[in-house]
């Protein structure tokens, strides 16, 4: 039976706090490290409290979790015999599946800088969300207080303007929603309520009779889960210069005015010249939605409707291109070549941006890295997050219309080899070619989040 208080937060429900301070660990001591573990769940002492997945009574002025590597539970003493209980991607970390991810070029492990250039040393992430900084110094040095671990470095993210990110989209808008955590009347979206095995080891998921294995001991796997931690940087100025360069491009090509009728600009964004207008909707076409997060498939003409931004399926007649982000990630319902992968590699996505907010007007300012620290967690990080980004976002294969291209925002892409199809109304495509990559890798850890019971069992190791 379903048990809240035993699943850490901010799994199956949103924090919606407006600042994160992720702190990458070593384990420094063992036998402190397992006694904070204990503490850290125990409701007594002056280290901060894991928060969990049971109701709030009143939000938290902060909120408090943990994730821990395969090396990290080789730190703290778990067996070699439970260890091997572990799937092999979590065993061998983020760094050993570089290809699959599309970790290669600037992106690739080697180009990592501190503390993701030693990744056999990070043990332990442990995430602040807090209302304010003053707030996520208070939780780091209660955190640290024992001496348990060394602080190898951290990562500050914070919401600089409401839901947008970096790339001037709106997002946190799709998440999965569970029947035995969320109000079945309340959901404004087309997708099924998403089974607790999805995410959660130990029950059902969208298999038939098929169950992600759950490591041993019960007590360490049991209502576990598993997270890819991405720090990715975000080339914005690269990015609004492409759709510069595309509107141009556009401009002179002898099917435009199908992509945008004359006098339809208005339509668009309310004084947008044509070329504006075109690199809205090449932005658009990009990502799968408007940048308020309305979604083509509902409303190809208009960033402007009236319908909740998930009501919608993907069908013949969507006006959304195959190969936006959003249809590359999450197929939803639409006819792909894999069919029965549709609802299976669904993700909970928790992200937040870092750095300074673009600034048009600077458009070059050196040394301001700004991106997202991502967490994309799921019960199978080889069924869903790997086969996800390989398949999906650097190959293309579920739909032969795009297959040998990649995801336009967060793909791989070289300016030689890449290309991307704008839809036409007819059904026909303009072809834009020569996307740069967008978003590189500057770290990350596969990370397995126990549940408060596993922290208690991990506590408990060596008594």
């Amino acid at each position: 039976m379903f048990n809240a208080s035993d699943v850490q937060g901010n799994i199956l429900r949103g924090y919606r706090k407006p600042r994160v301070r992720h702190l990458i660990l070593e384990v420094a001591d063992a036998s402190e490290a397992r006694a904070w573990c204990g503490a850290i769940v125990s409701g007594s002492g002056d280290s901060p409290q894991v928060t969990t997945q049971a109701p709030w009574e009143s939000k938290p002025a902060s909120c408090f979790n943990i994730g821990i590597t395969f090396q990290g539970l080789r730190a703290l003493g778990v067996s070699a015999e439970s260890l091997a209980t572990f799937p092999t991607e979590f065993v061998e970390g983020m760094p050993a599946r570089a290809i699959k991810l599309g970790d290669v070029g600037e992106s690739a492990p080697d180009r990592w800088p501190a503390p993701f250039d030693k990744p056999q040393a990070i043990h332990l992430i442990a995430s602040i969300y807090a209302d304010d900084a003053a707030e996520l110094d208070r939780l780091q040095n209660r955190a640290l207080r024992r001496g348990a671990f060394k602080l190898l470095g951290k990562r500050d993210g914070f919401n600089f303007n409401g839901d947008y990110v970096h790339f001037g989209y709106r997002d946190n808008i799709s998440q999965q929603r569970f029947a035995e955590v969320h109000d079945p009347d309340n959901y404004p979206d087309a997708q099924p309520m998403a089974p607790l095995g999805t995410v959660l080891l130990g029950y059902p998921n969208n298999f038939e009779g098929l169950f992600w294995r759950v490591p041993t001991p019960k007590a360490l796997g049991l209502n576990g889960t598993f997270n890819a931690f991405r720090v990715l940087e975000q080339d914005v100025a690269g990015f609004e210069n492409y759709l510069t360069v595309s509107a141009k491009y556009l401009l002179s090509h002898p099917q435009v005015d199908e992509l945008l009728p004359p006098g339809d600009e208005a339509k668009i964004g309310a004084a947008l010249s044509r070329e504006g207008a075109l690199r809205e909707i090449v932005a658009a076409q990009m990502c799968g939605r408007w940048r308020n997060g309305v979604p083509l498939a509902l409303s190809p003409d208009t960033p402007e409707h009236p319908e909740p931004p998930n009501k919608f399926d993907y069908d013949a007649a969507s006006g959304c291109p195959f190969g936006a982000h959003i249809r590359r990630t999450n197929p939803r319902g639409g006819q792909i070549v894999q069919r029965v992968a549709n609802h299976s590699r669904r993700l909970i996505r928790r992200g937040m941006p870092y750095g300074p907010p673009y600034d048009p007007a600077n458009p070059n300012t050196a040394g301001q890295e700004r991106g997202l620290l991502g967490n994309f967690i799921g019960a199978s990080l080889g069924a869903q997050f790997e086969a996800m980004c390989c398949d999906w976002v650097n190959v293309g294969l579920q739909d032969p219309r795009v297959t040998g291209s990649n995801d336009p925002l967060i793909g791989a892409n070289e300016p030689e080899t890449s290309w991307f199809d704008l839809l036409l109304k007819s059904g026909a495509a303009i072809r834009l070619r020569g996307l740069p990559r967008f978003v590189q890798t500057r770290g990350g850890a596969y990370t397995f989040l126990p549940s408060i019971s596993a922290i208690r069992y991990l506590g408990s190791l060596g008594k």
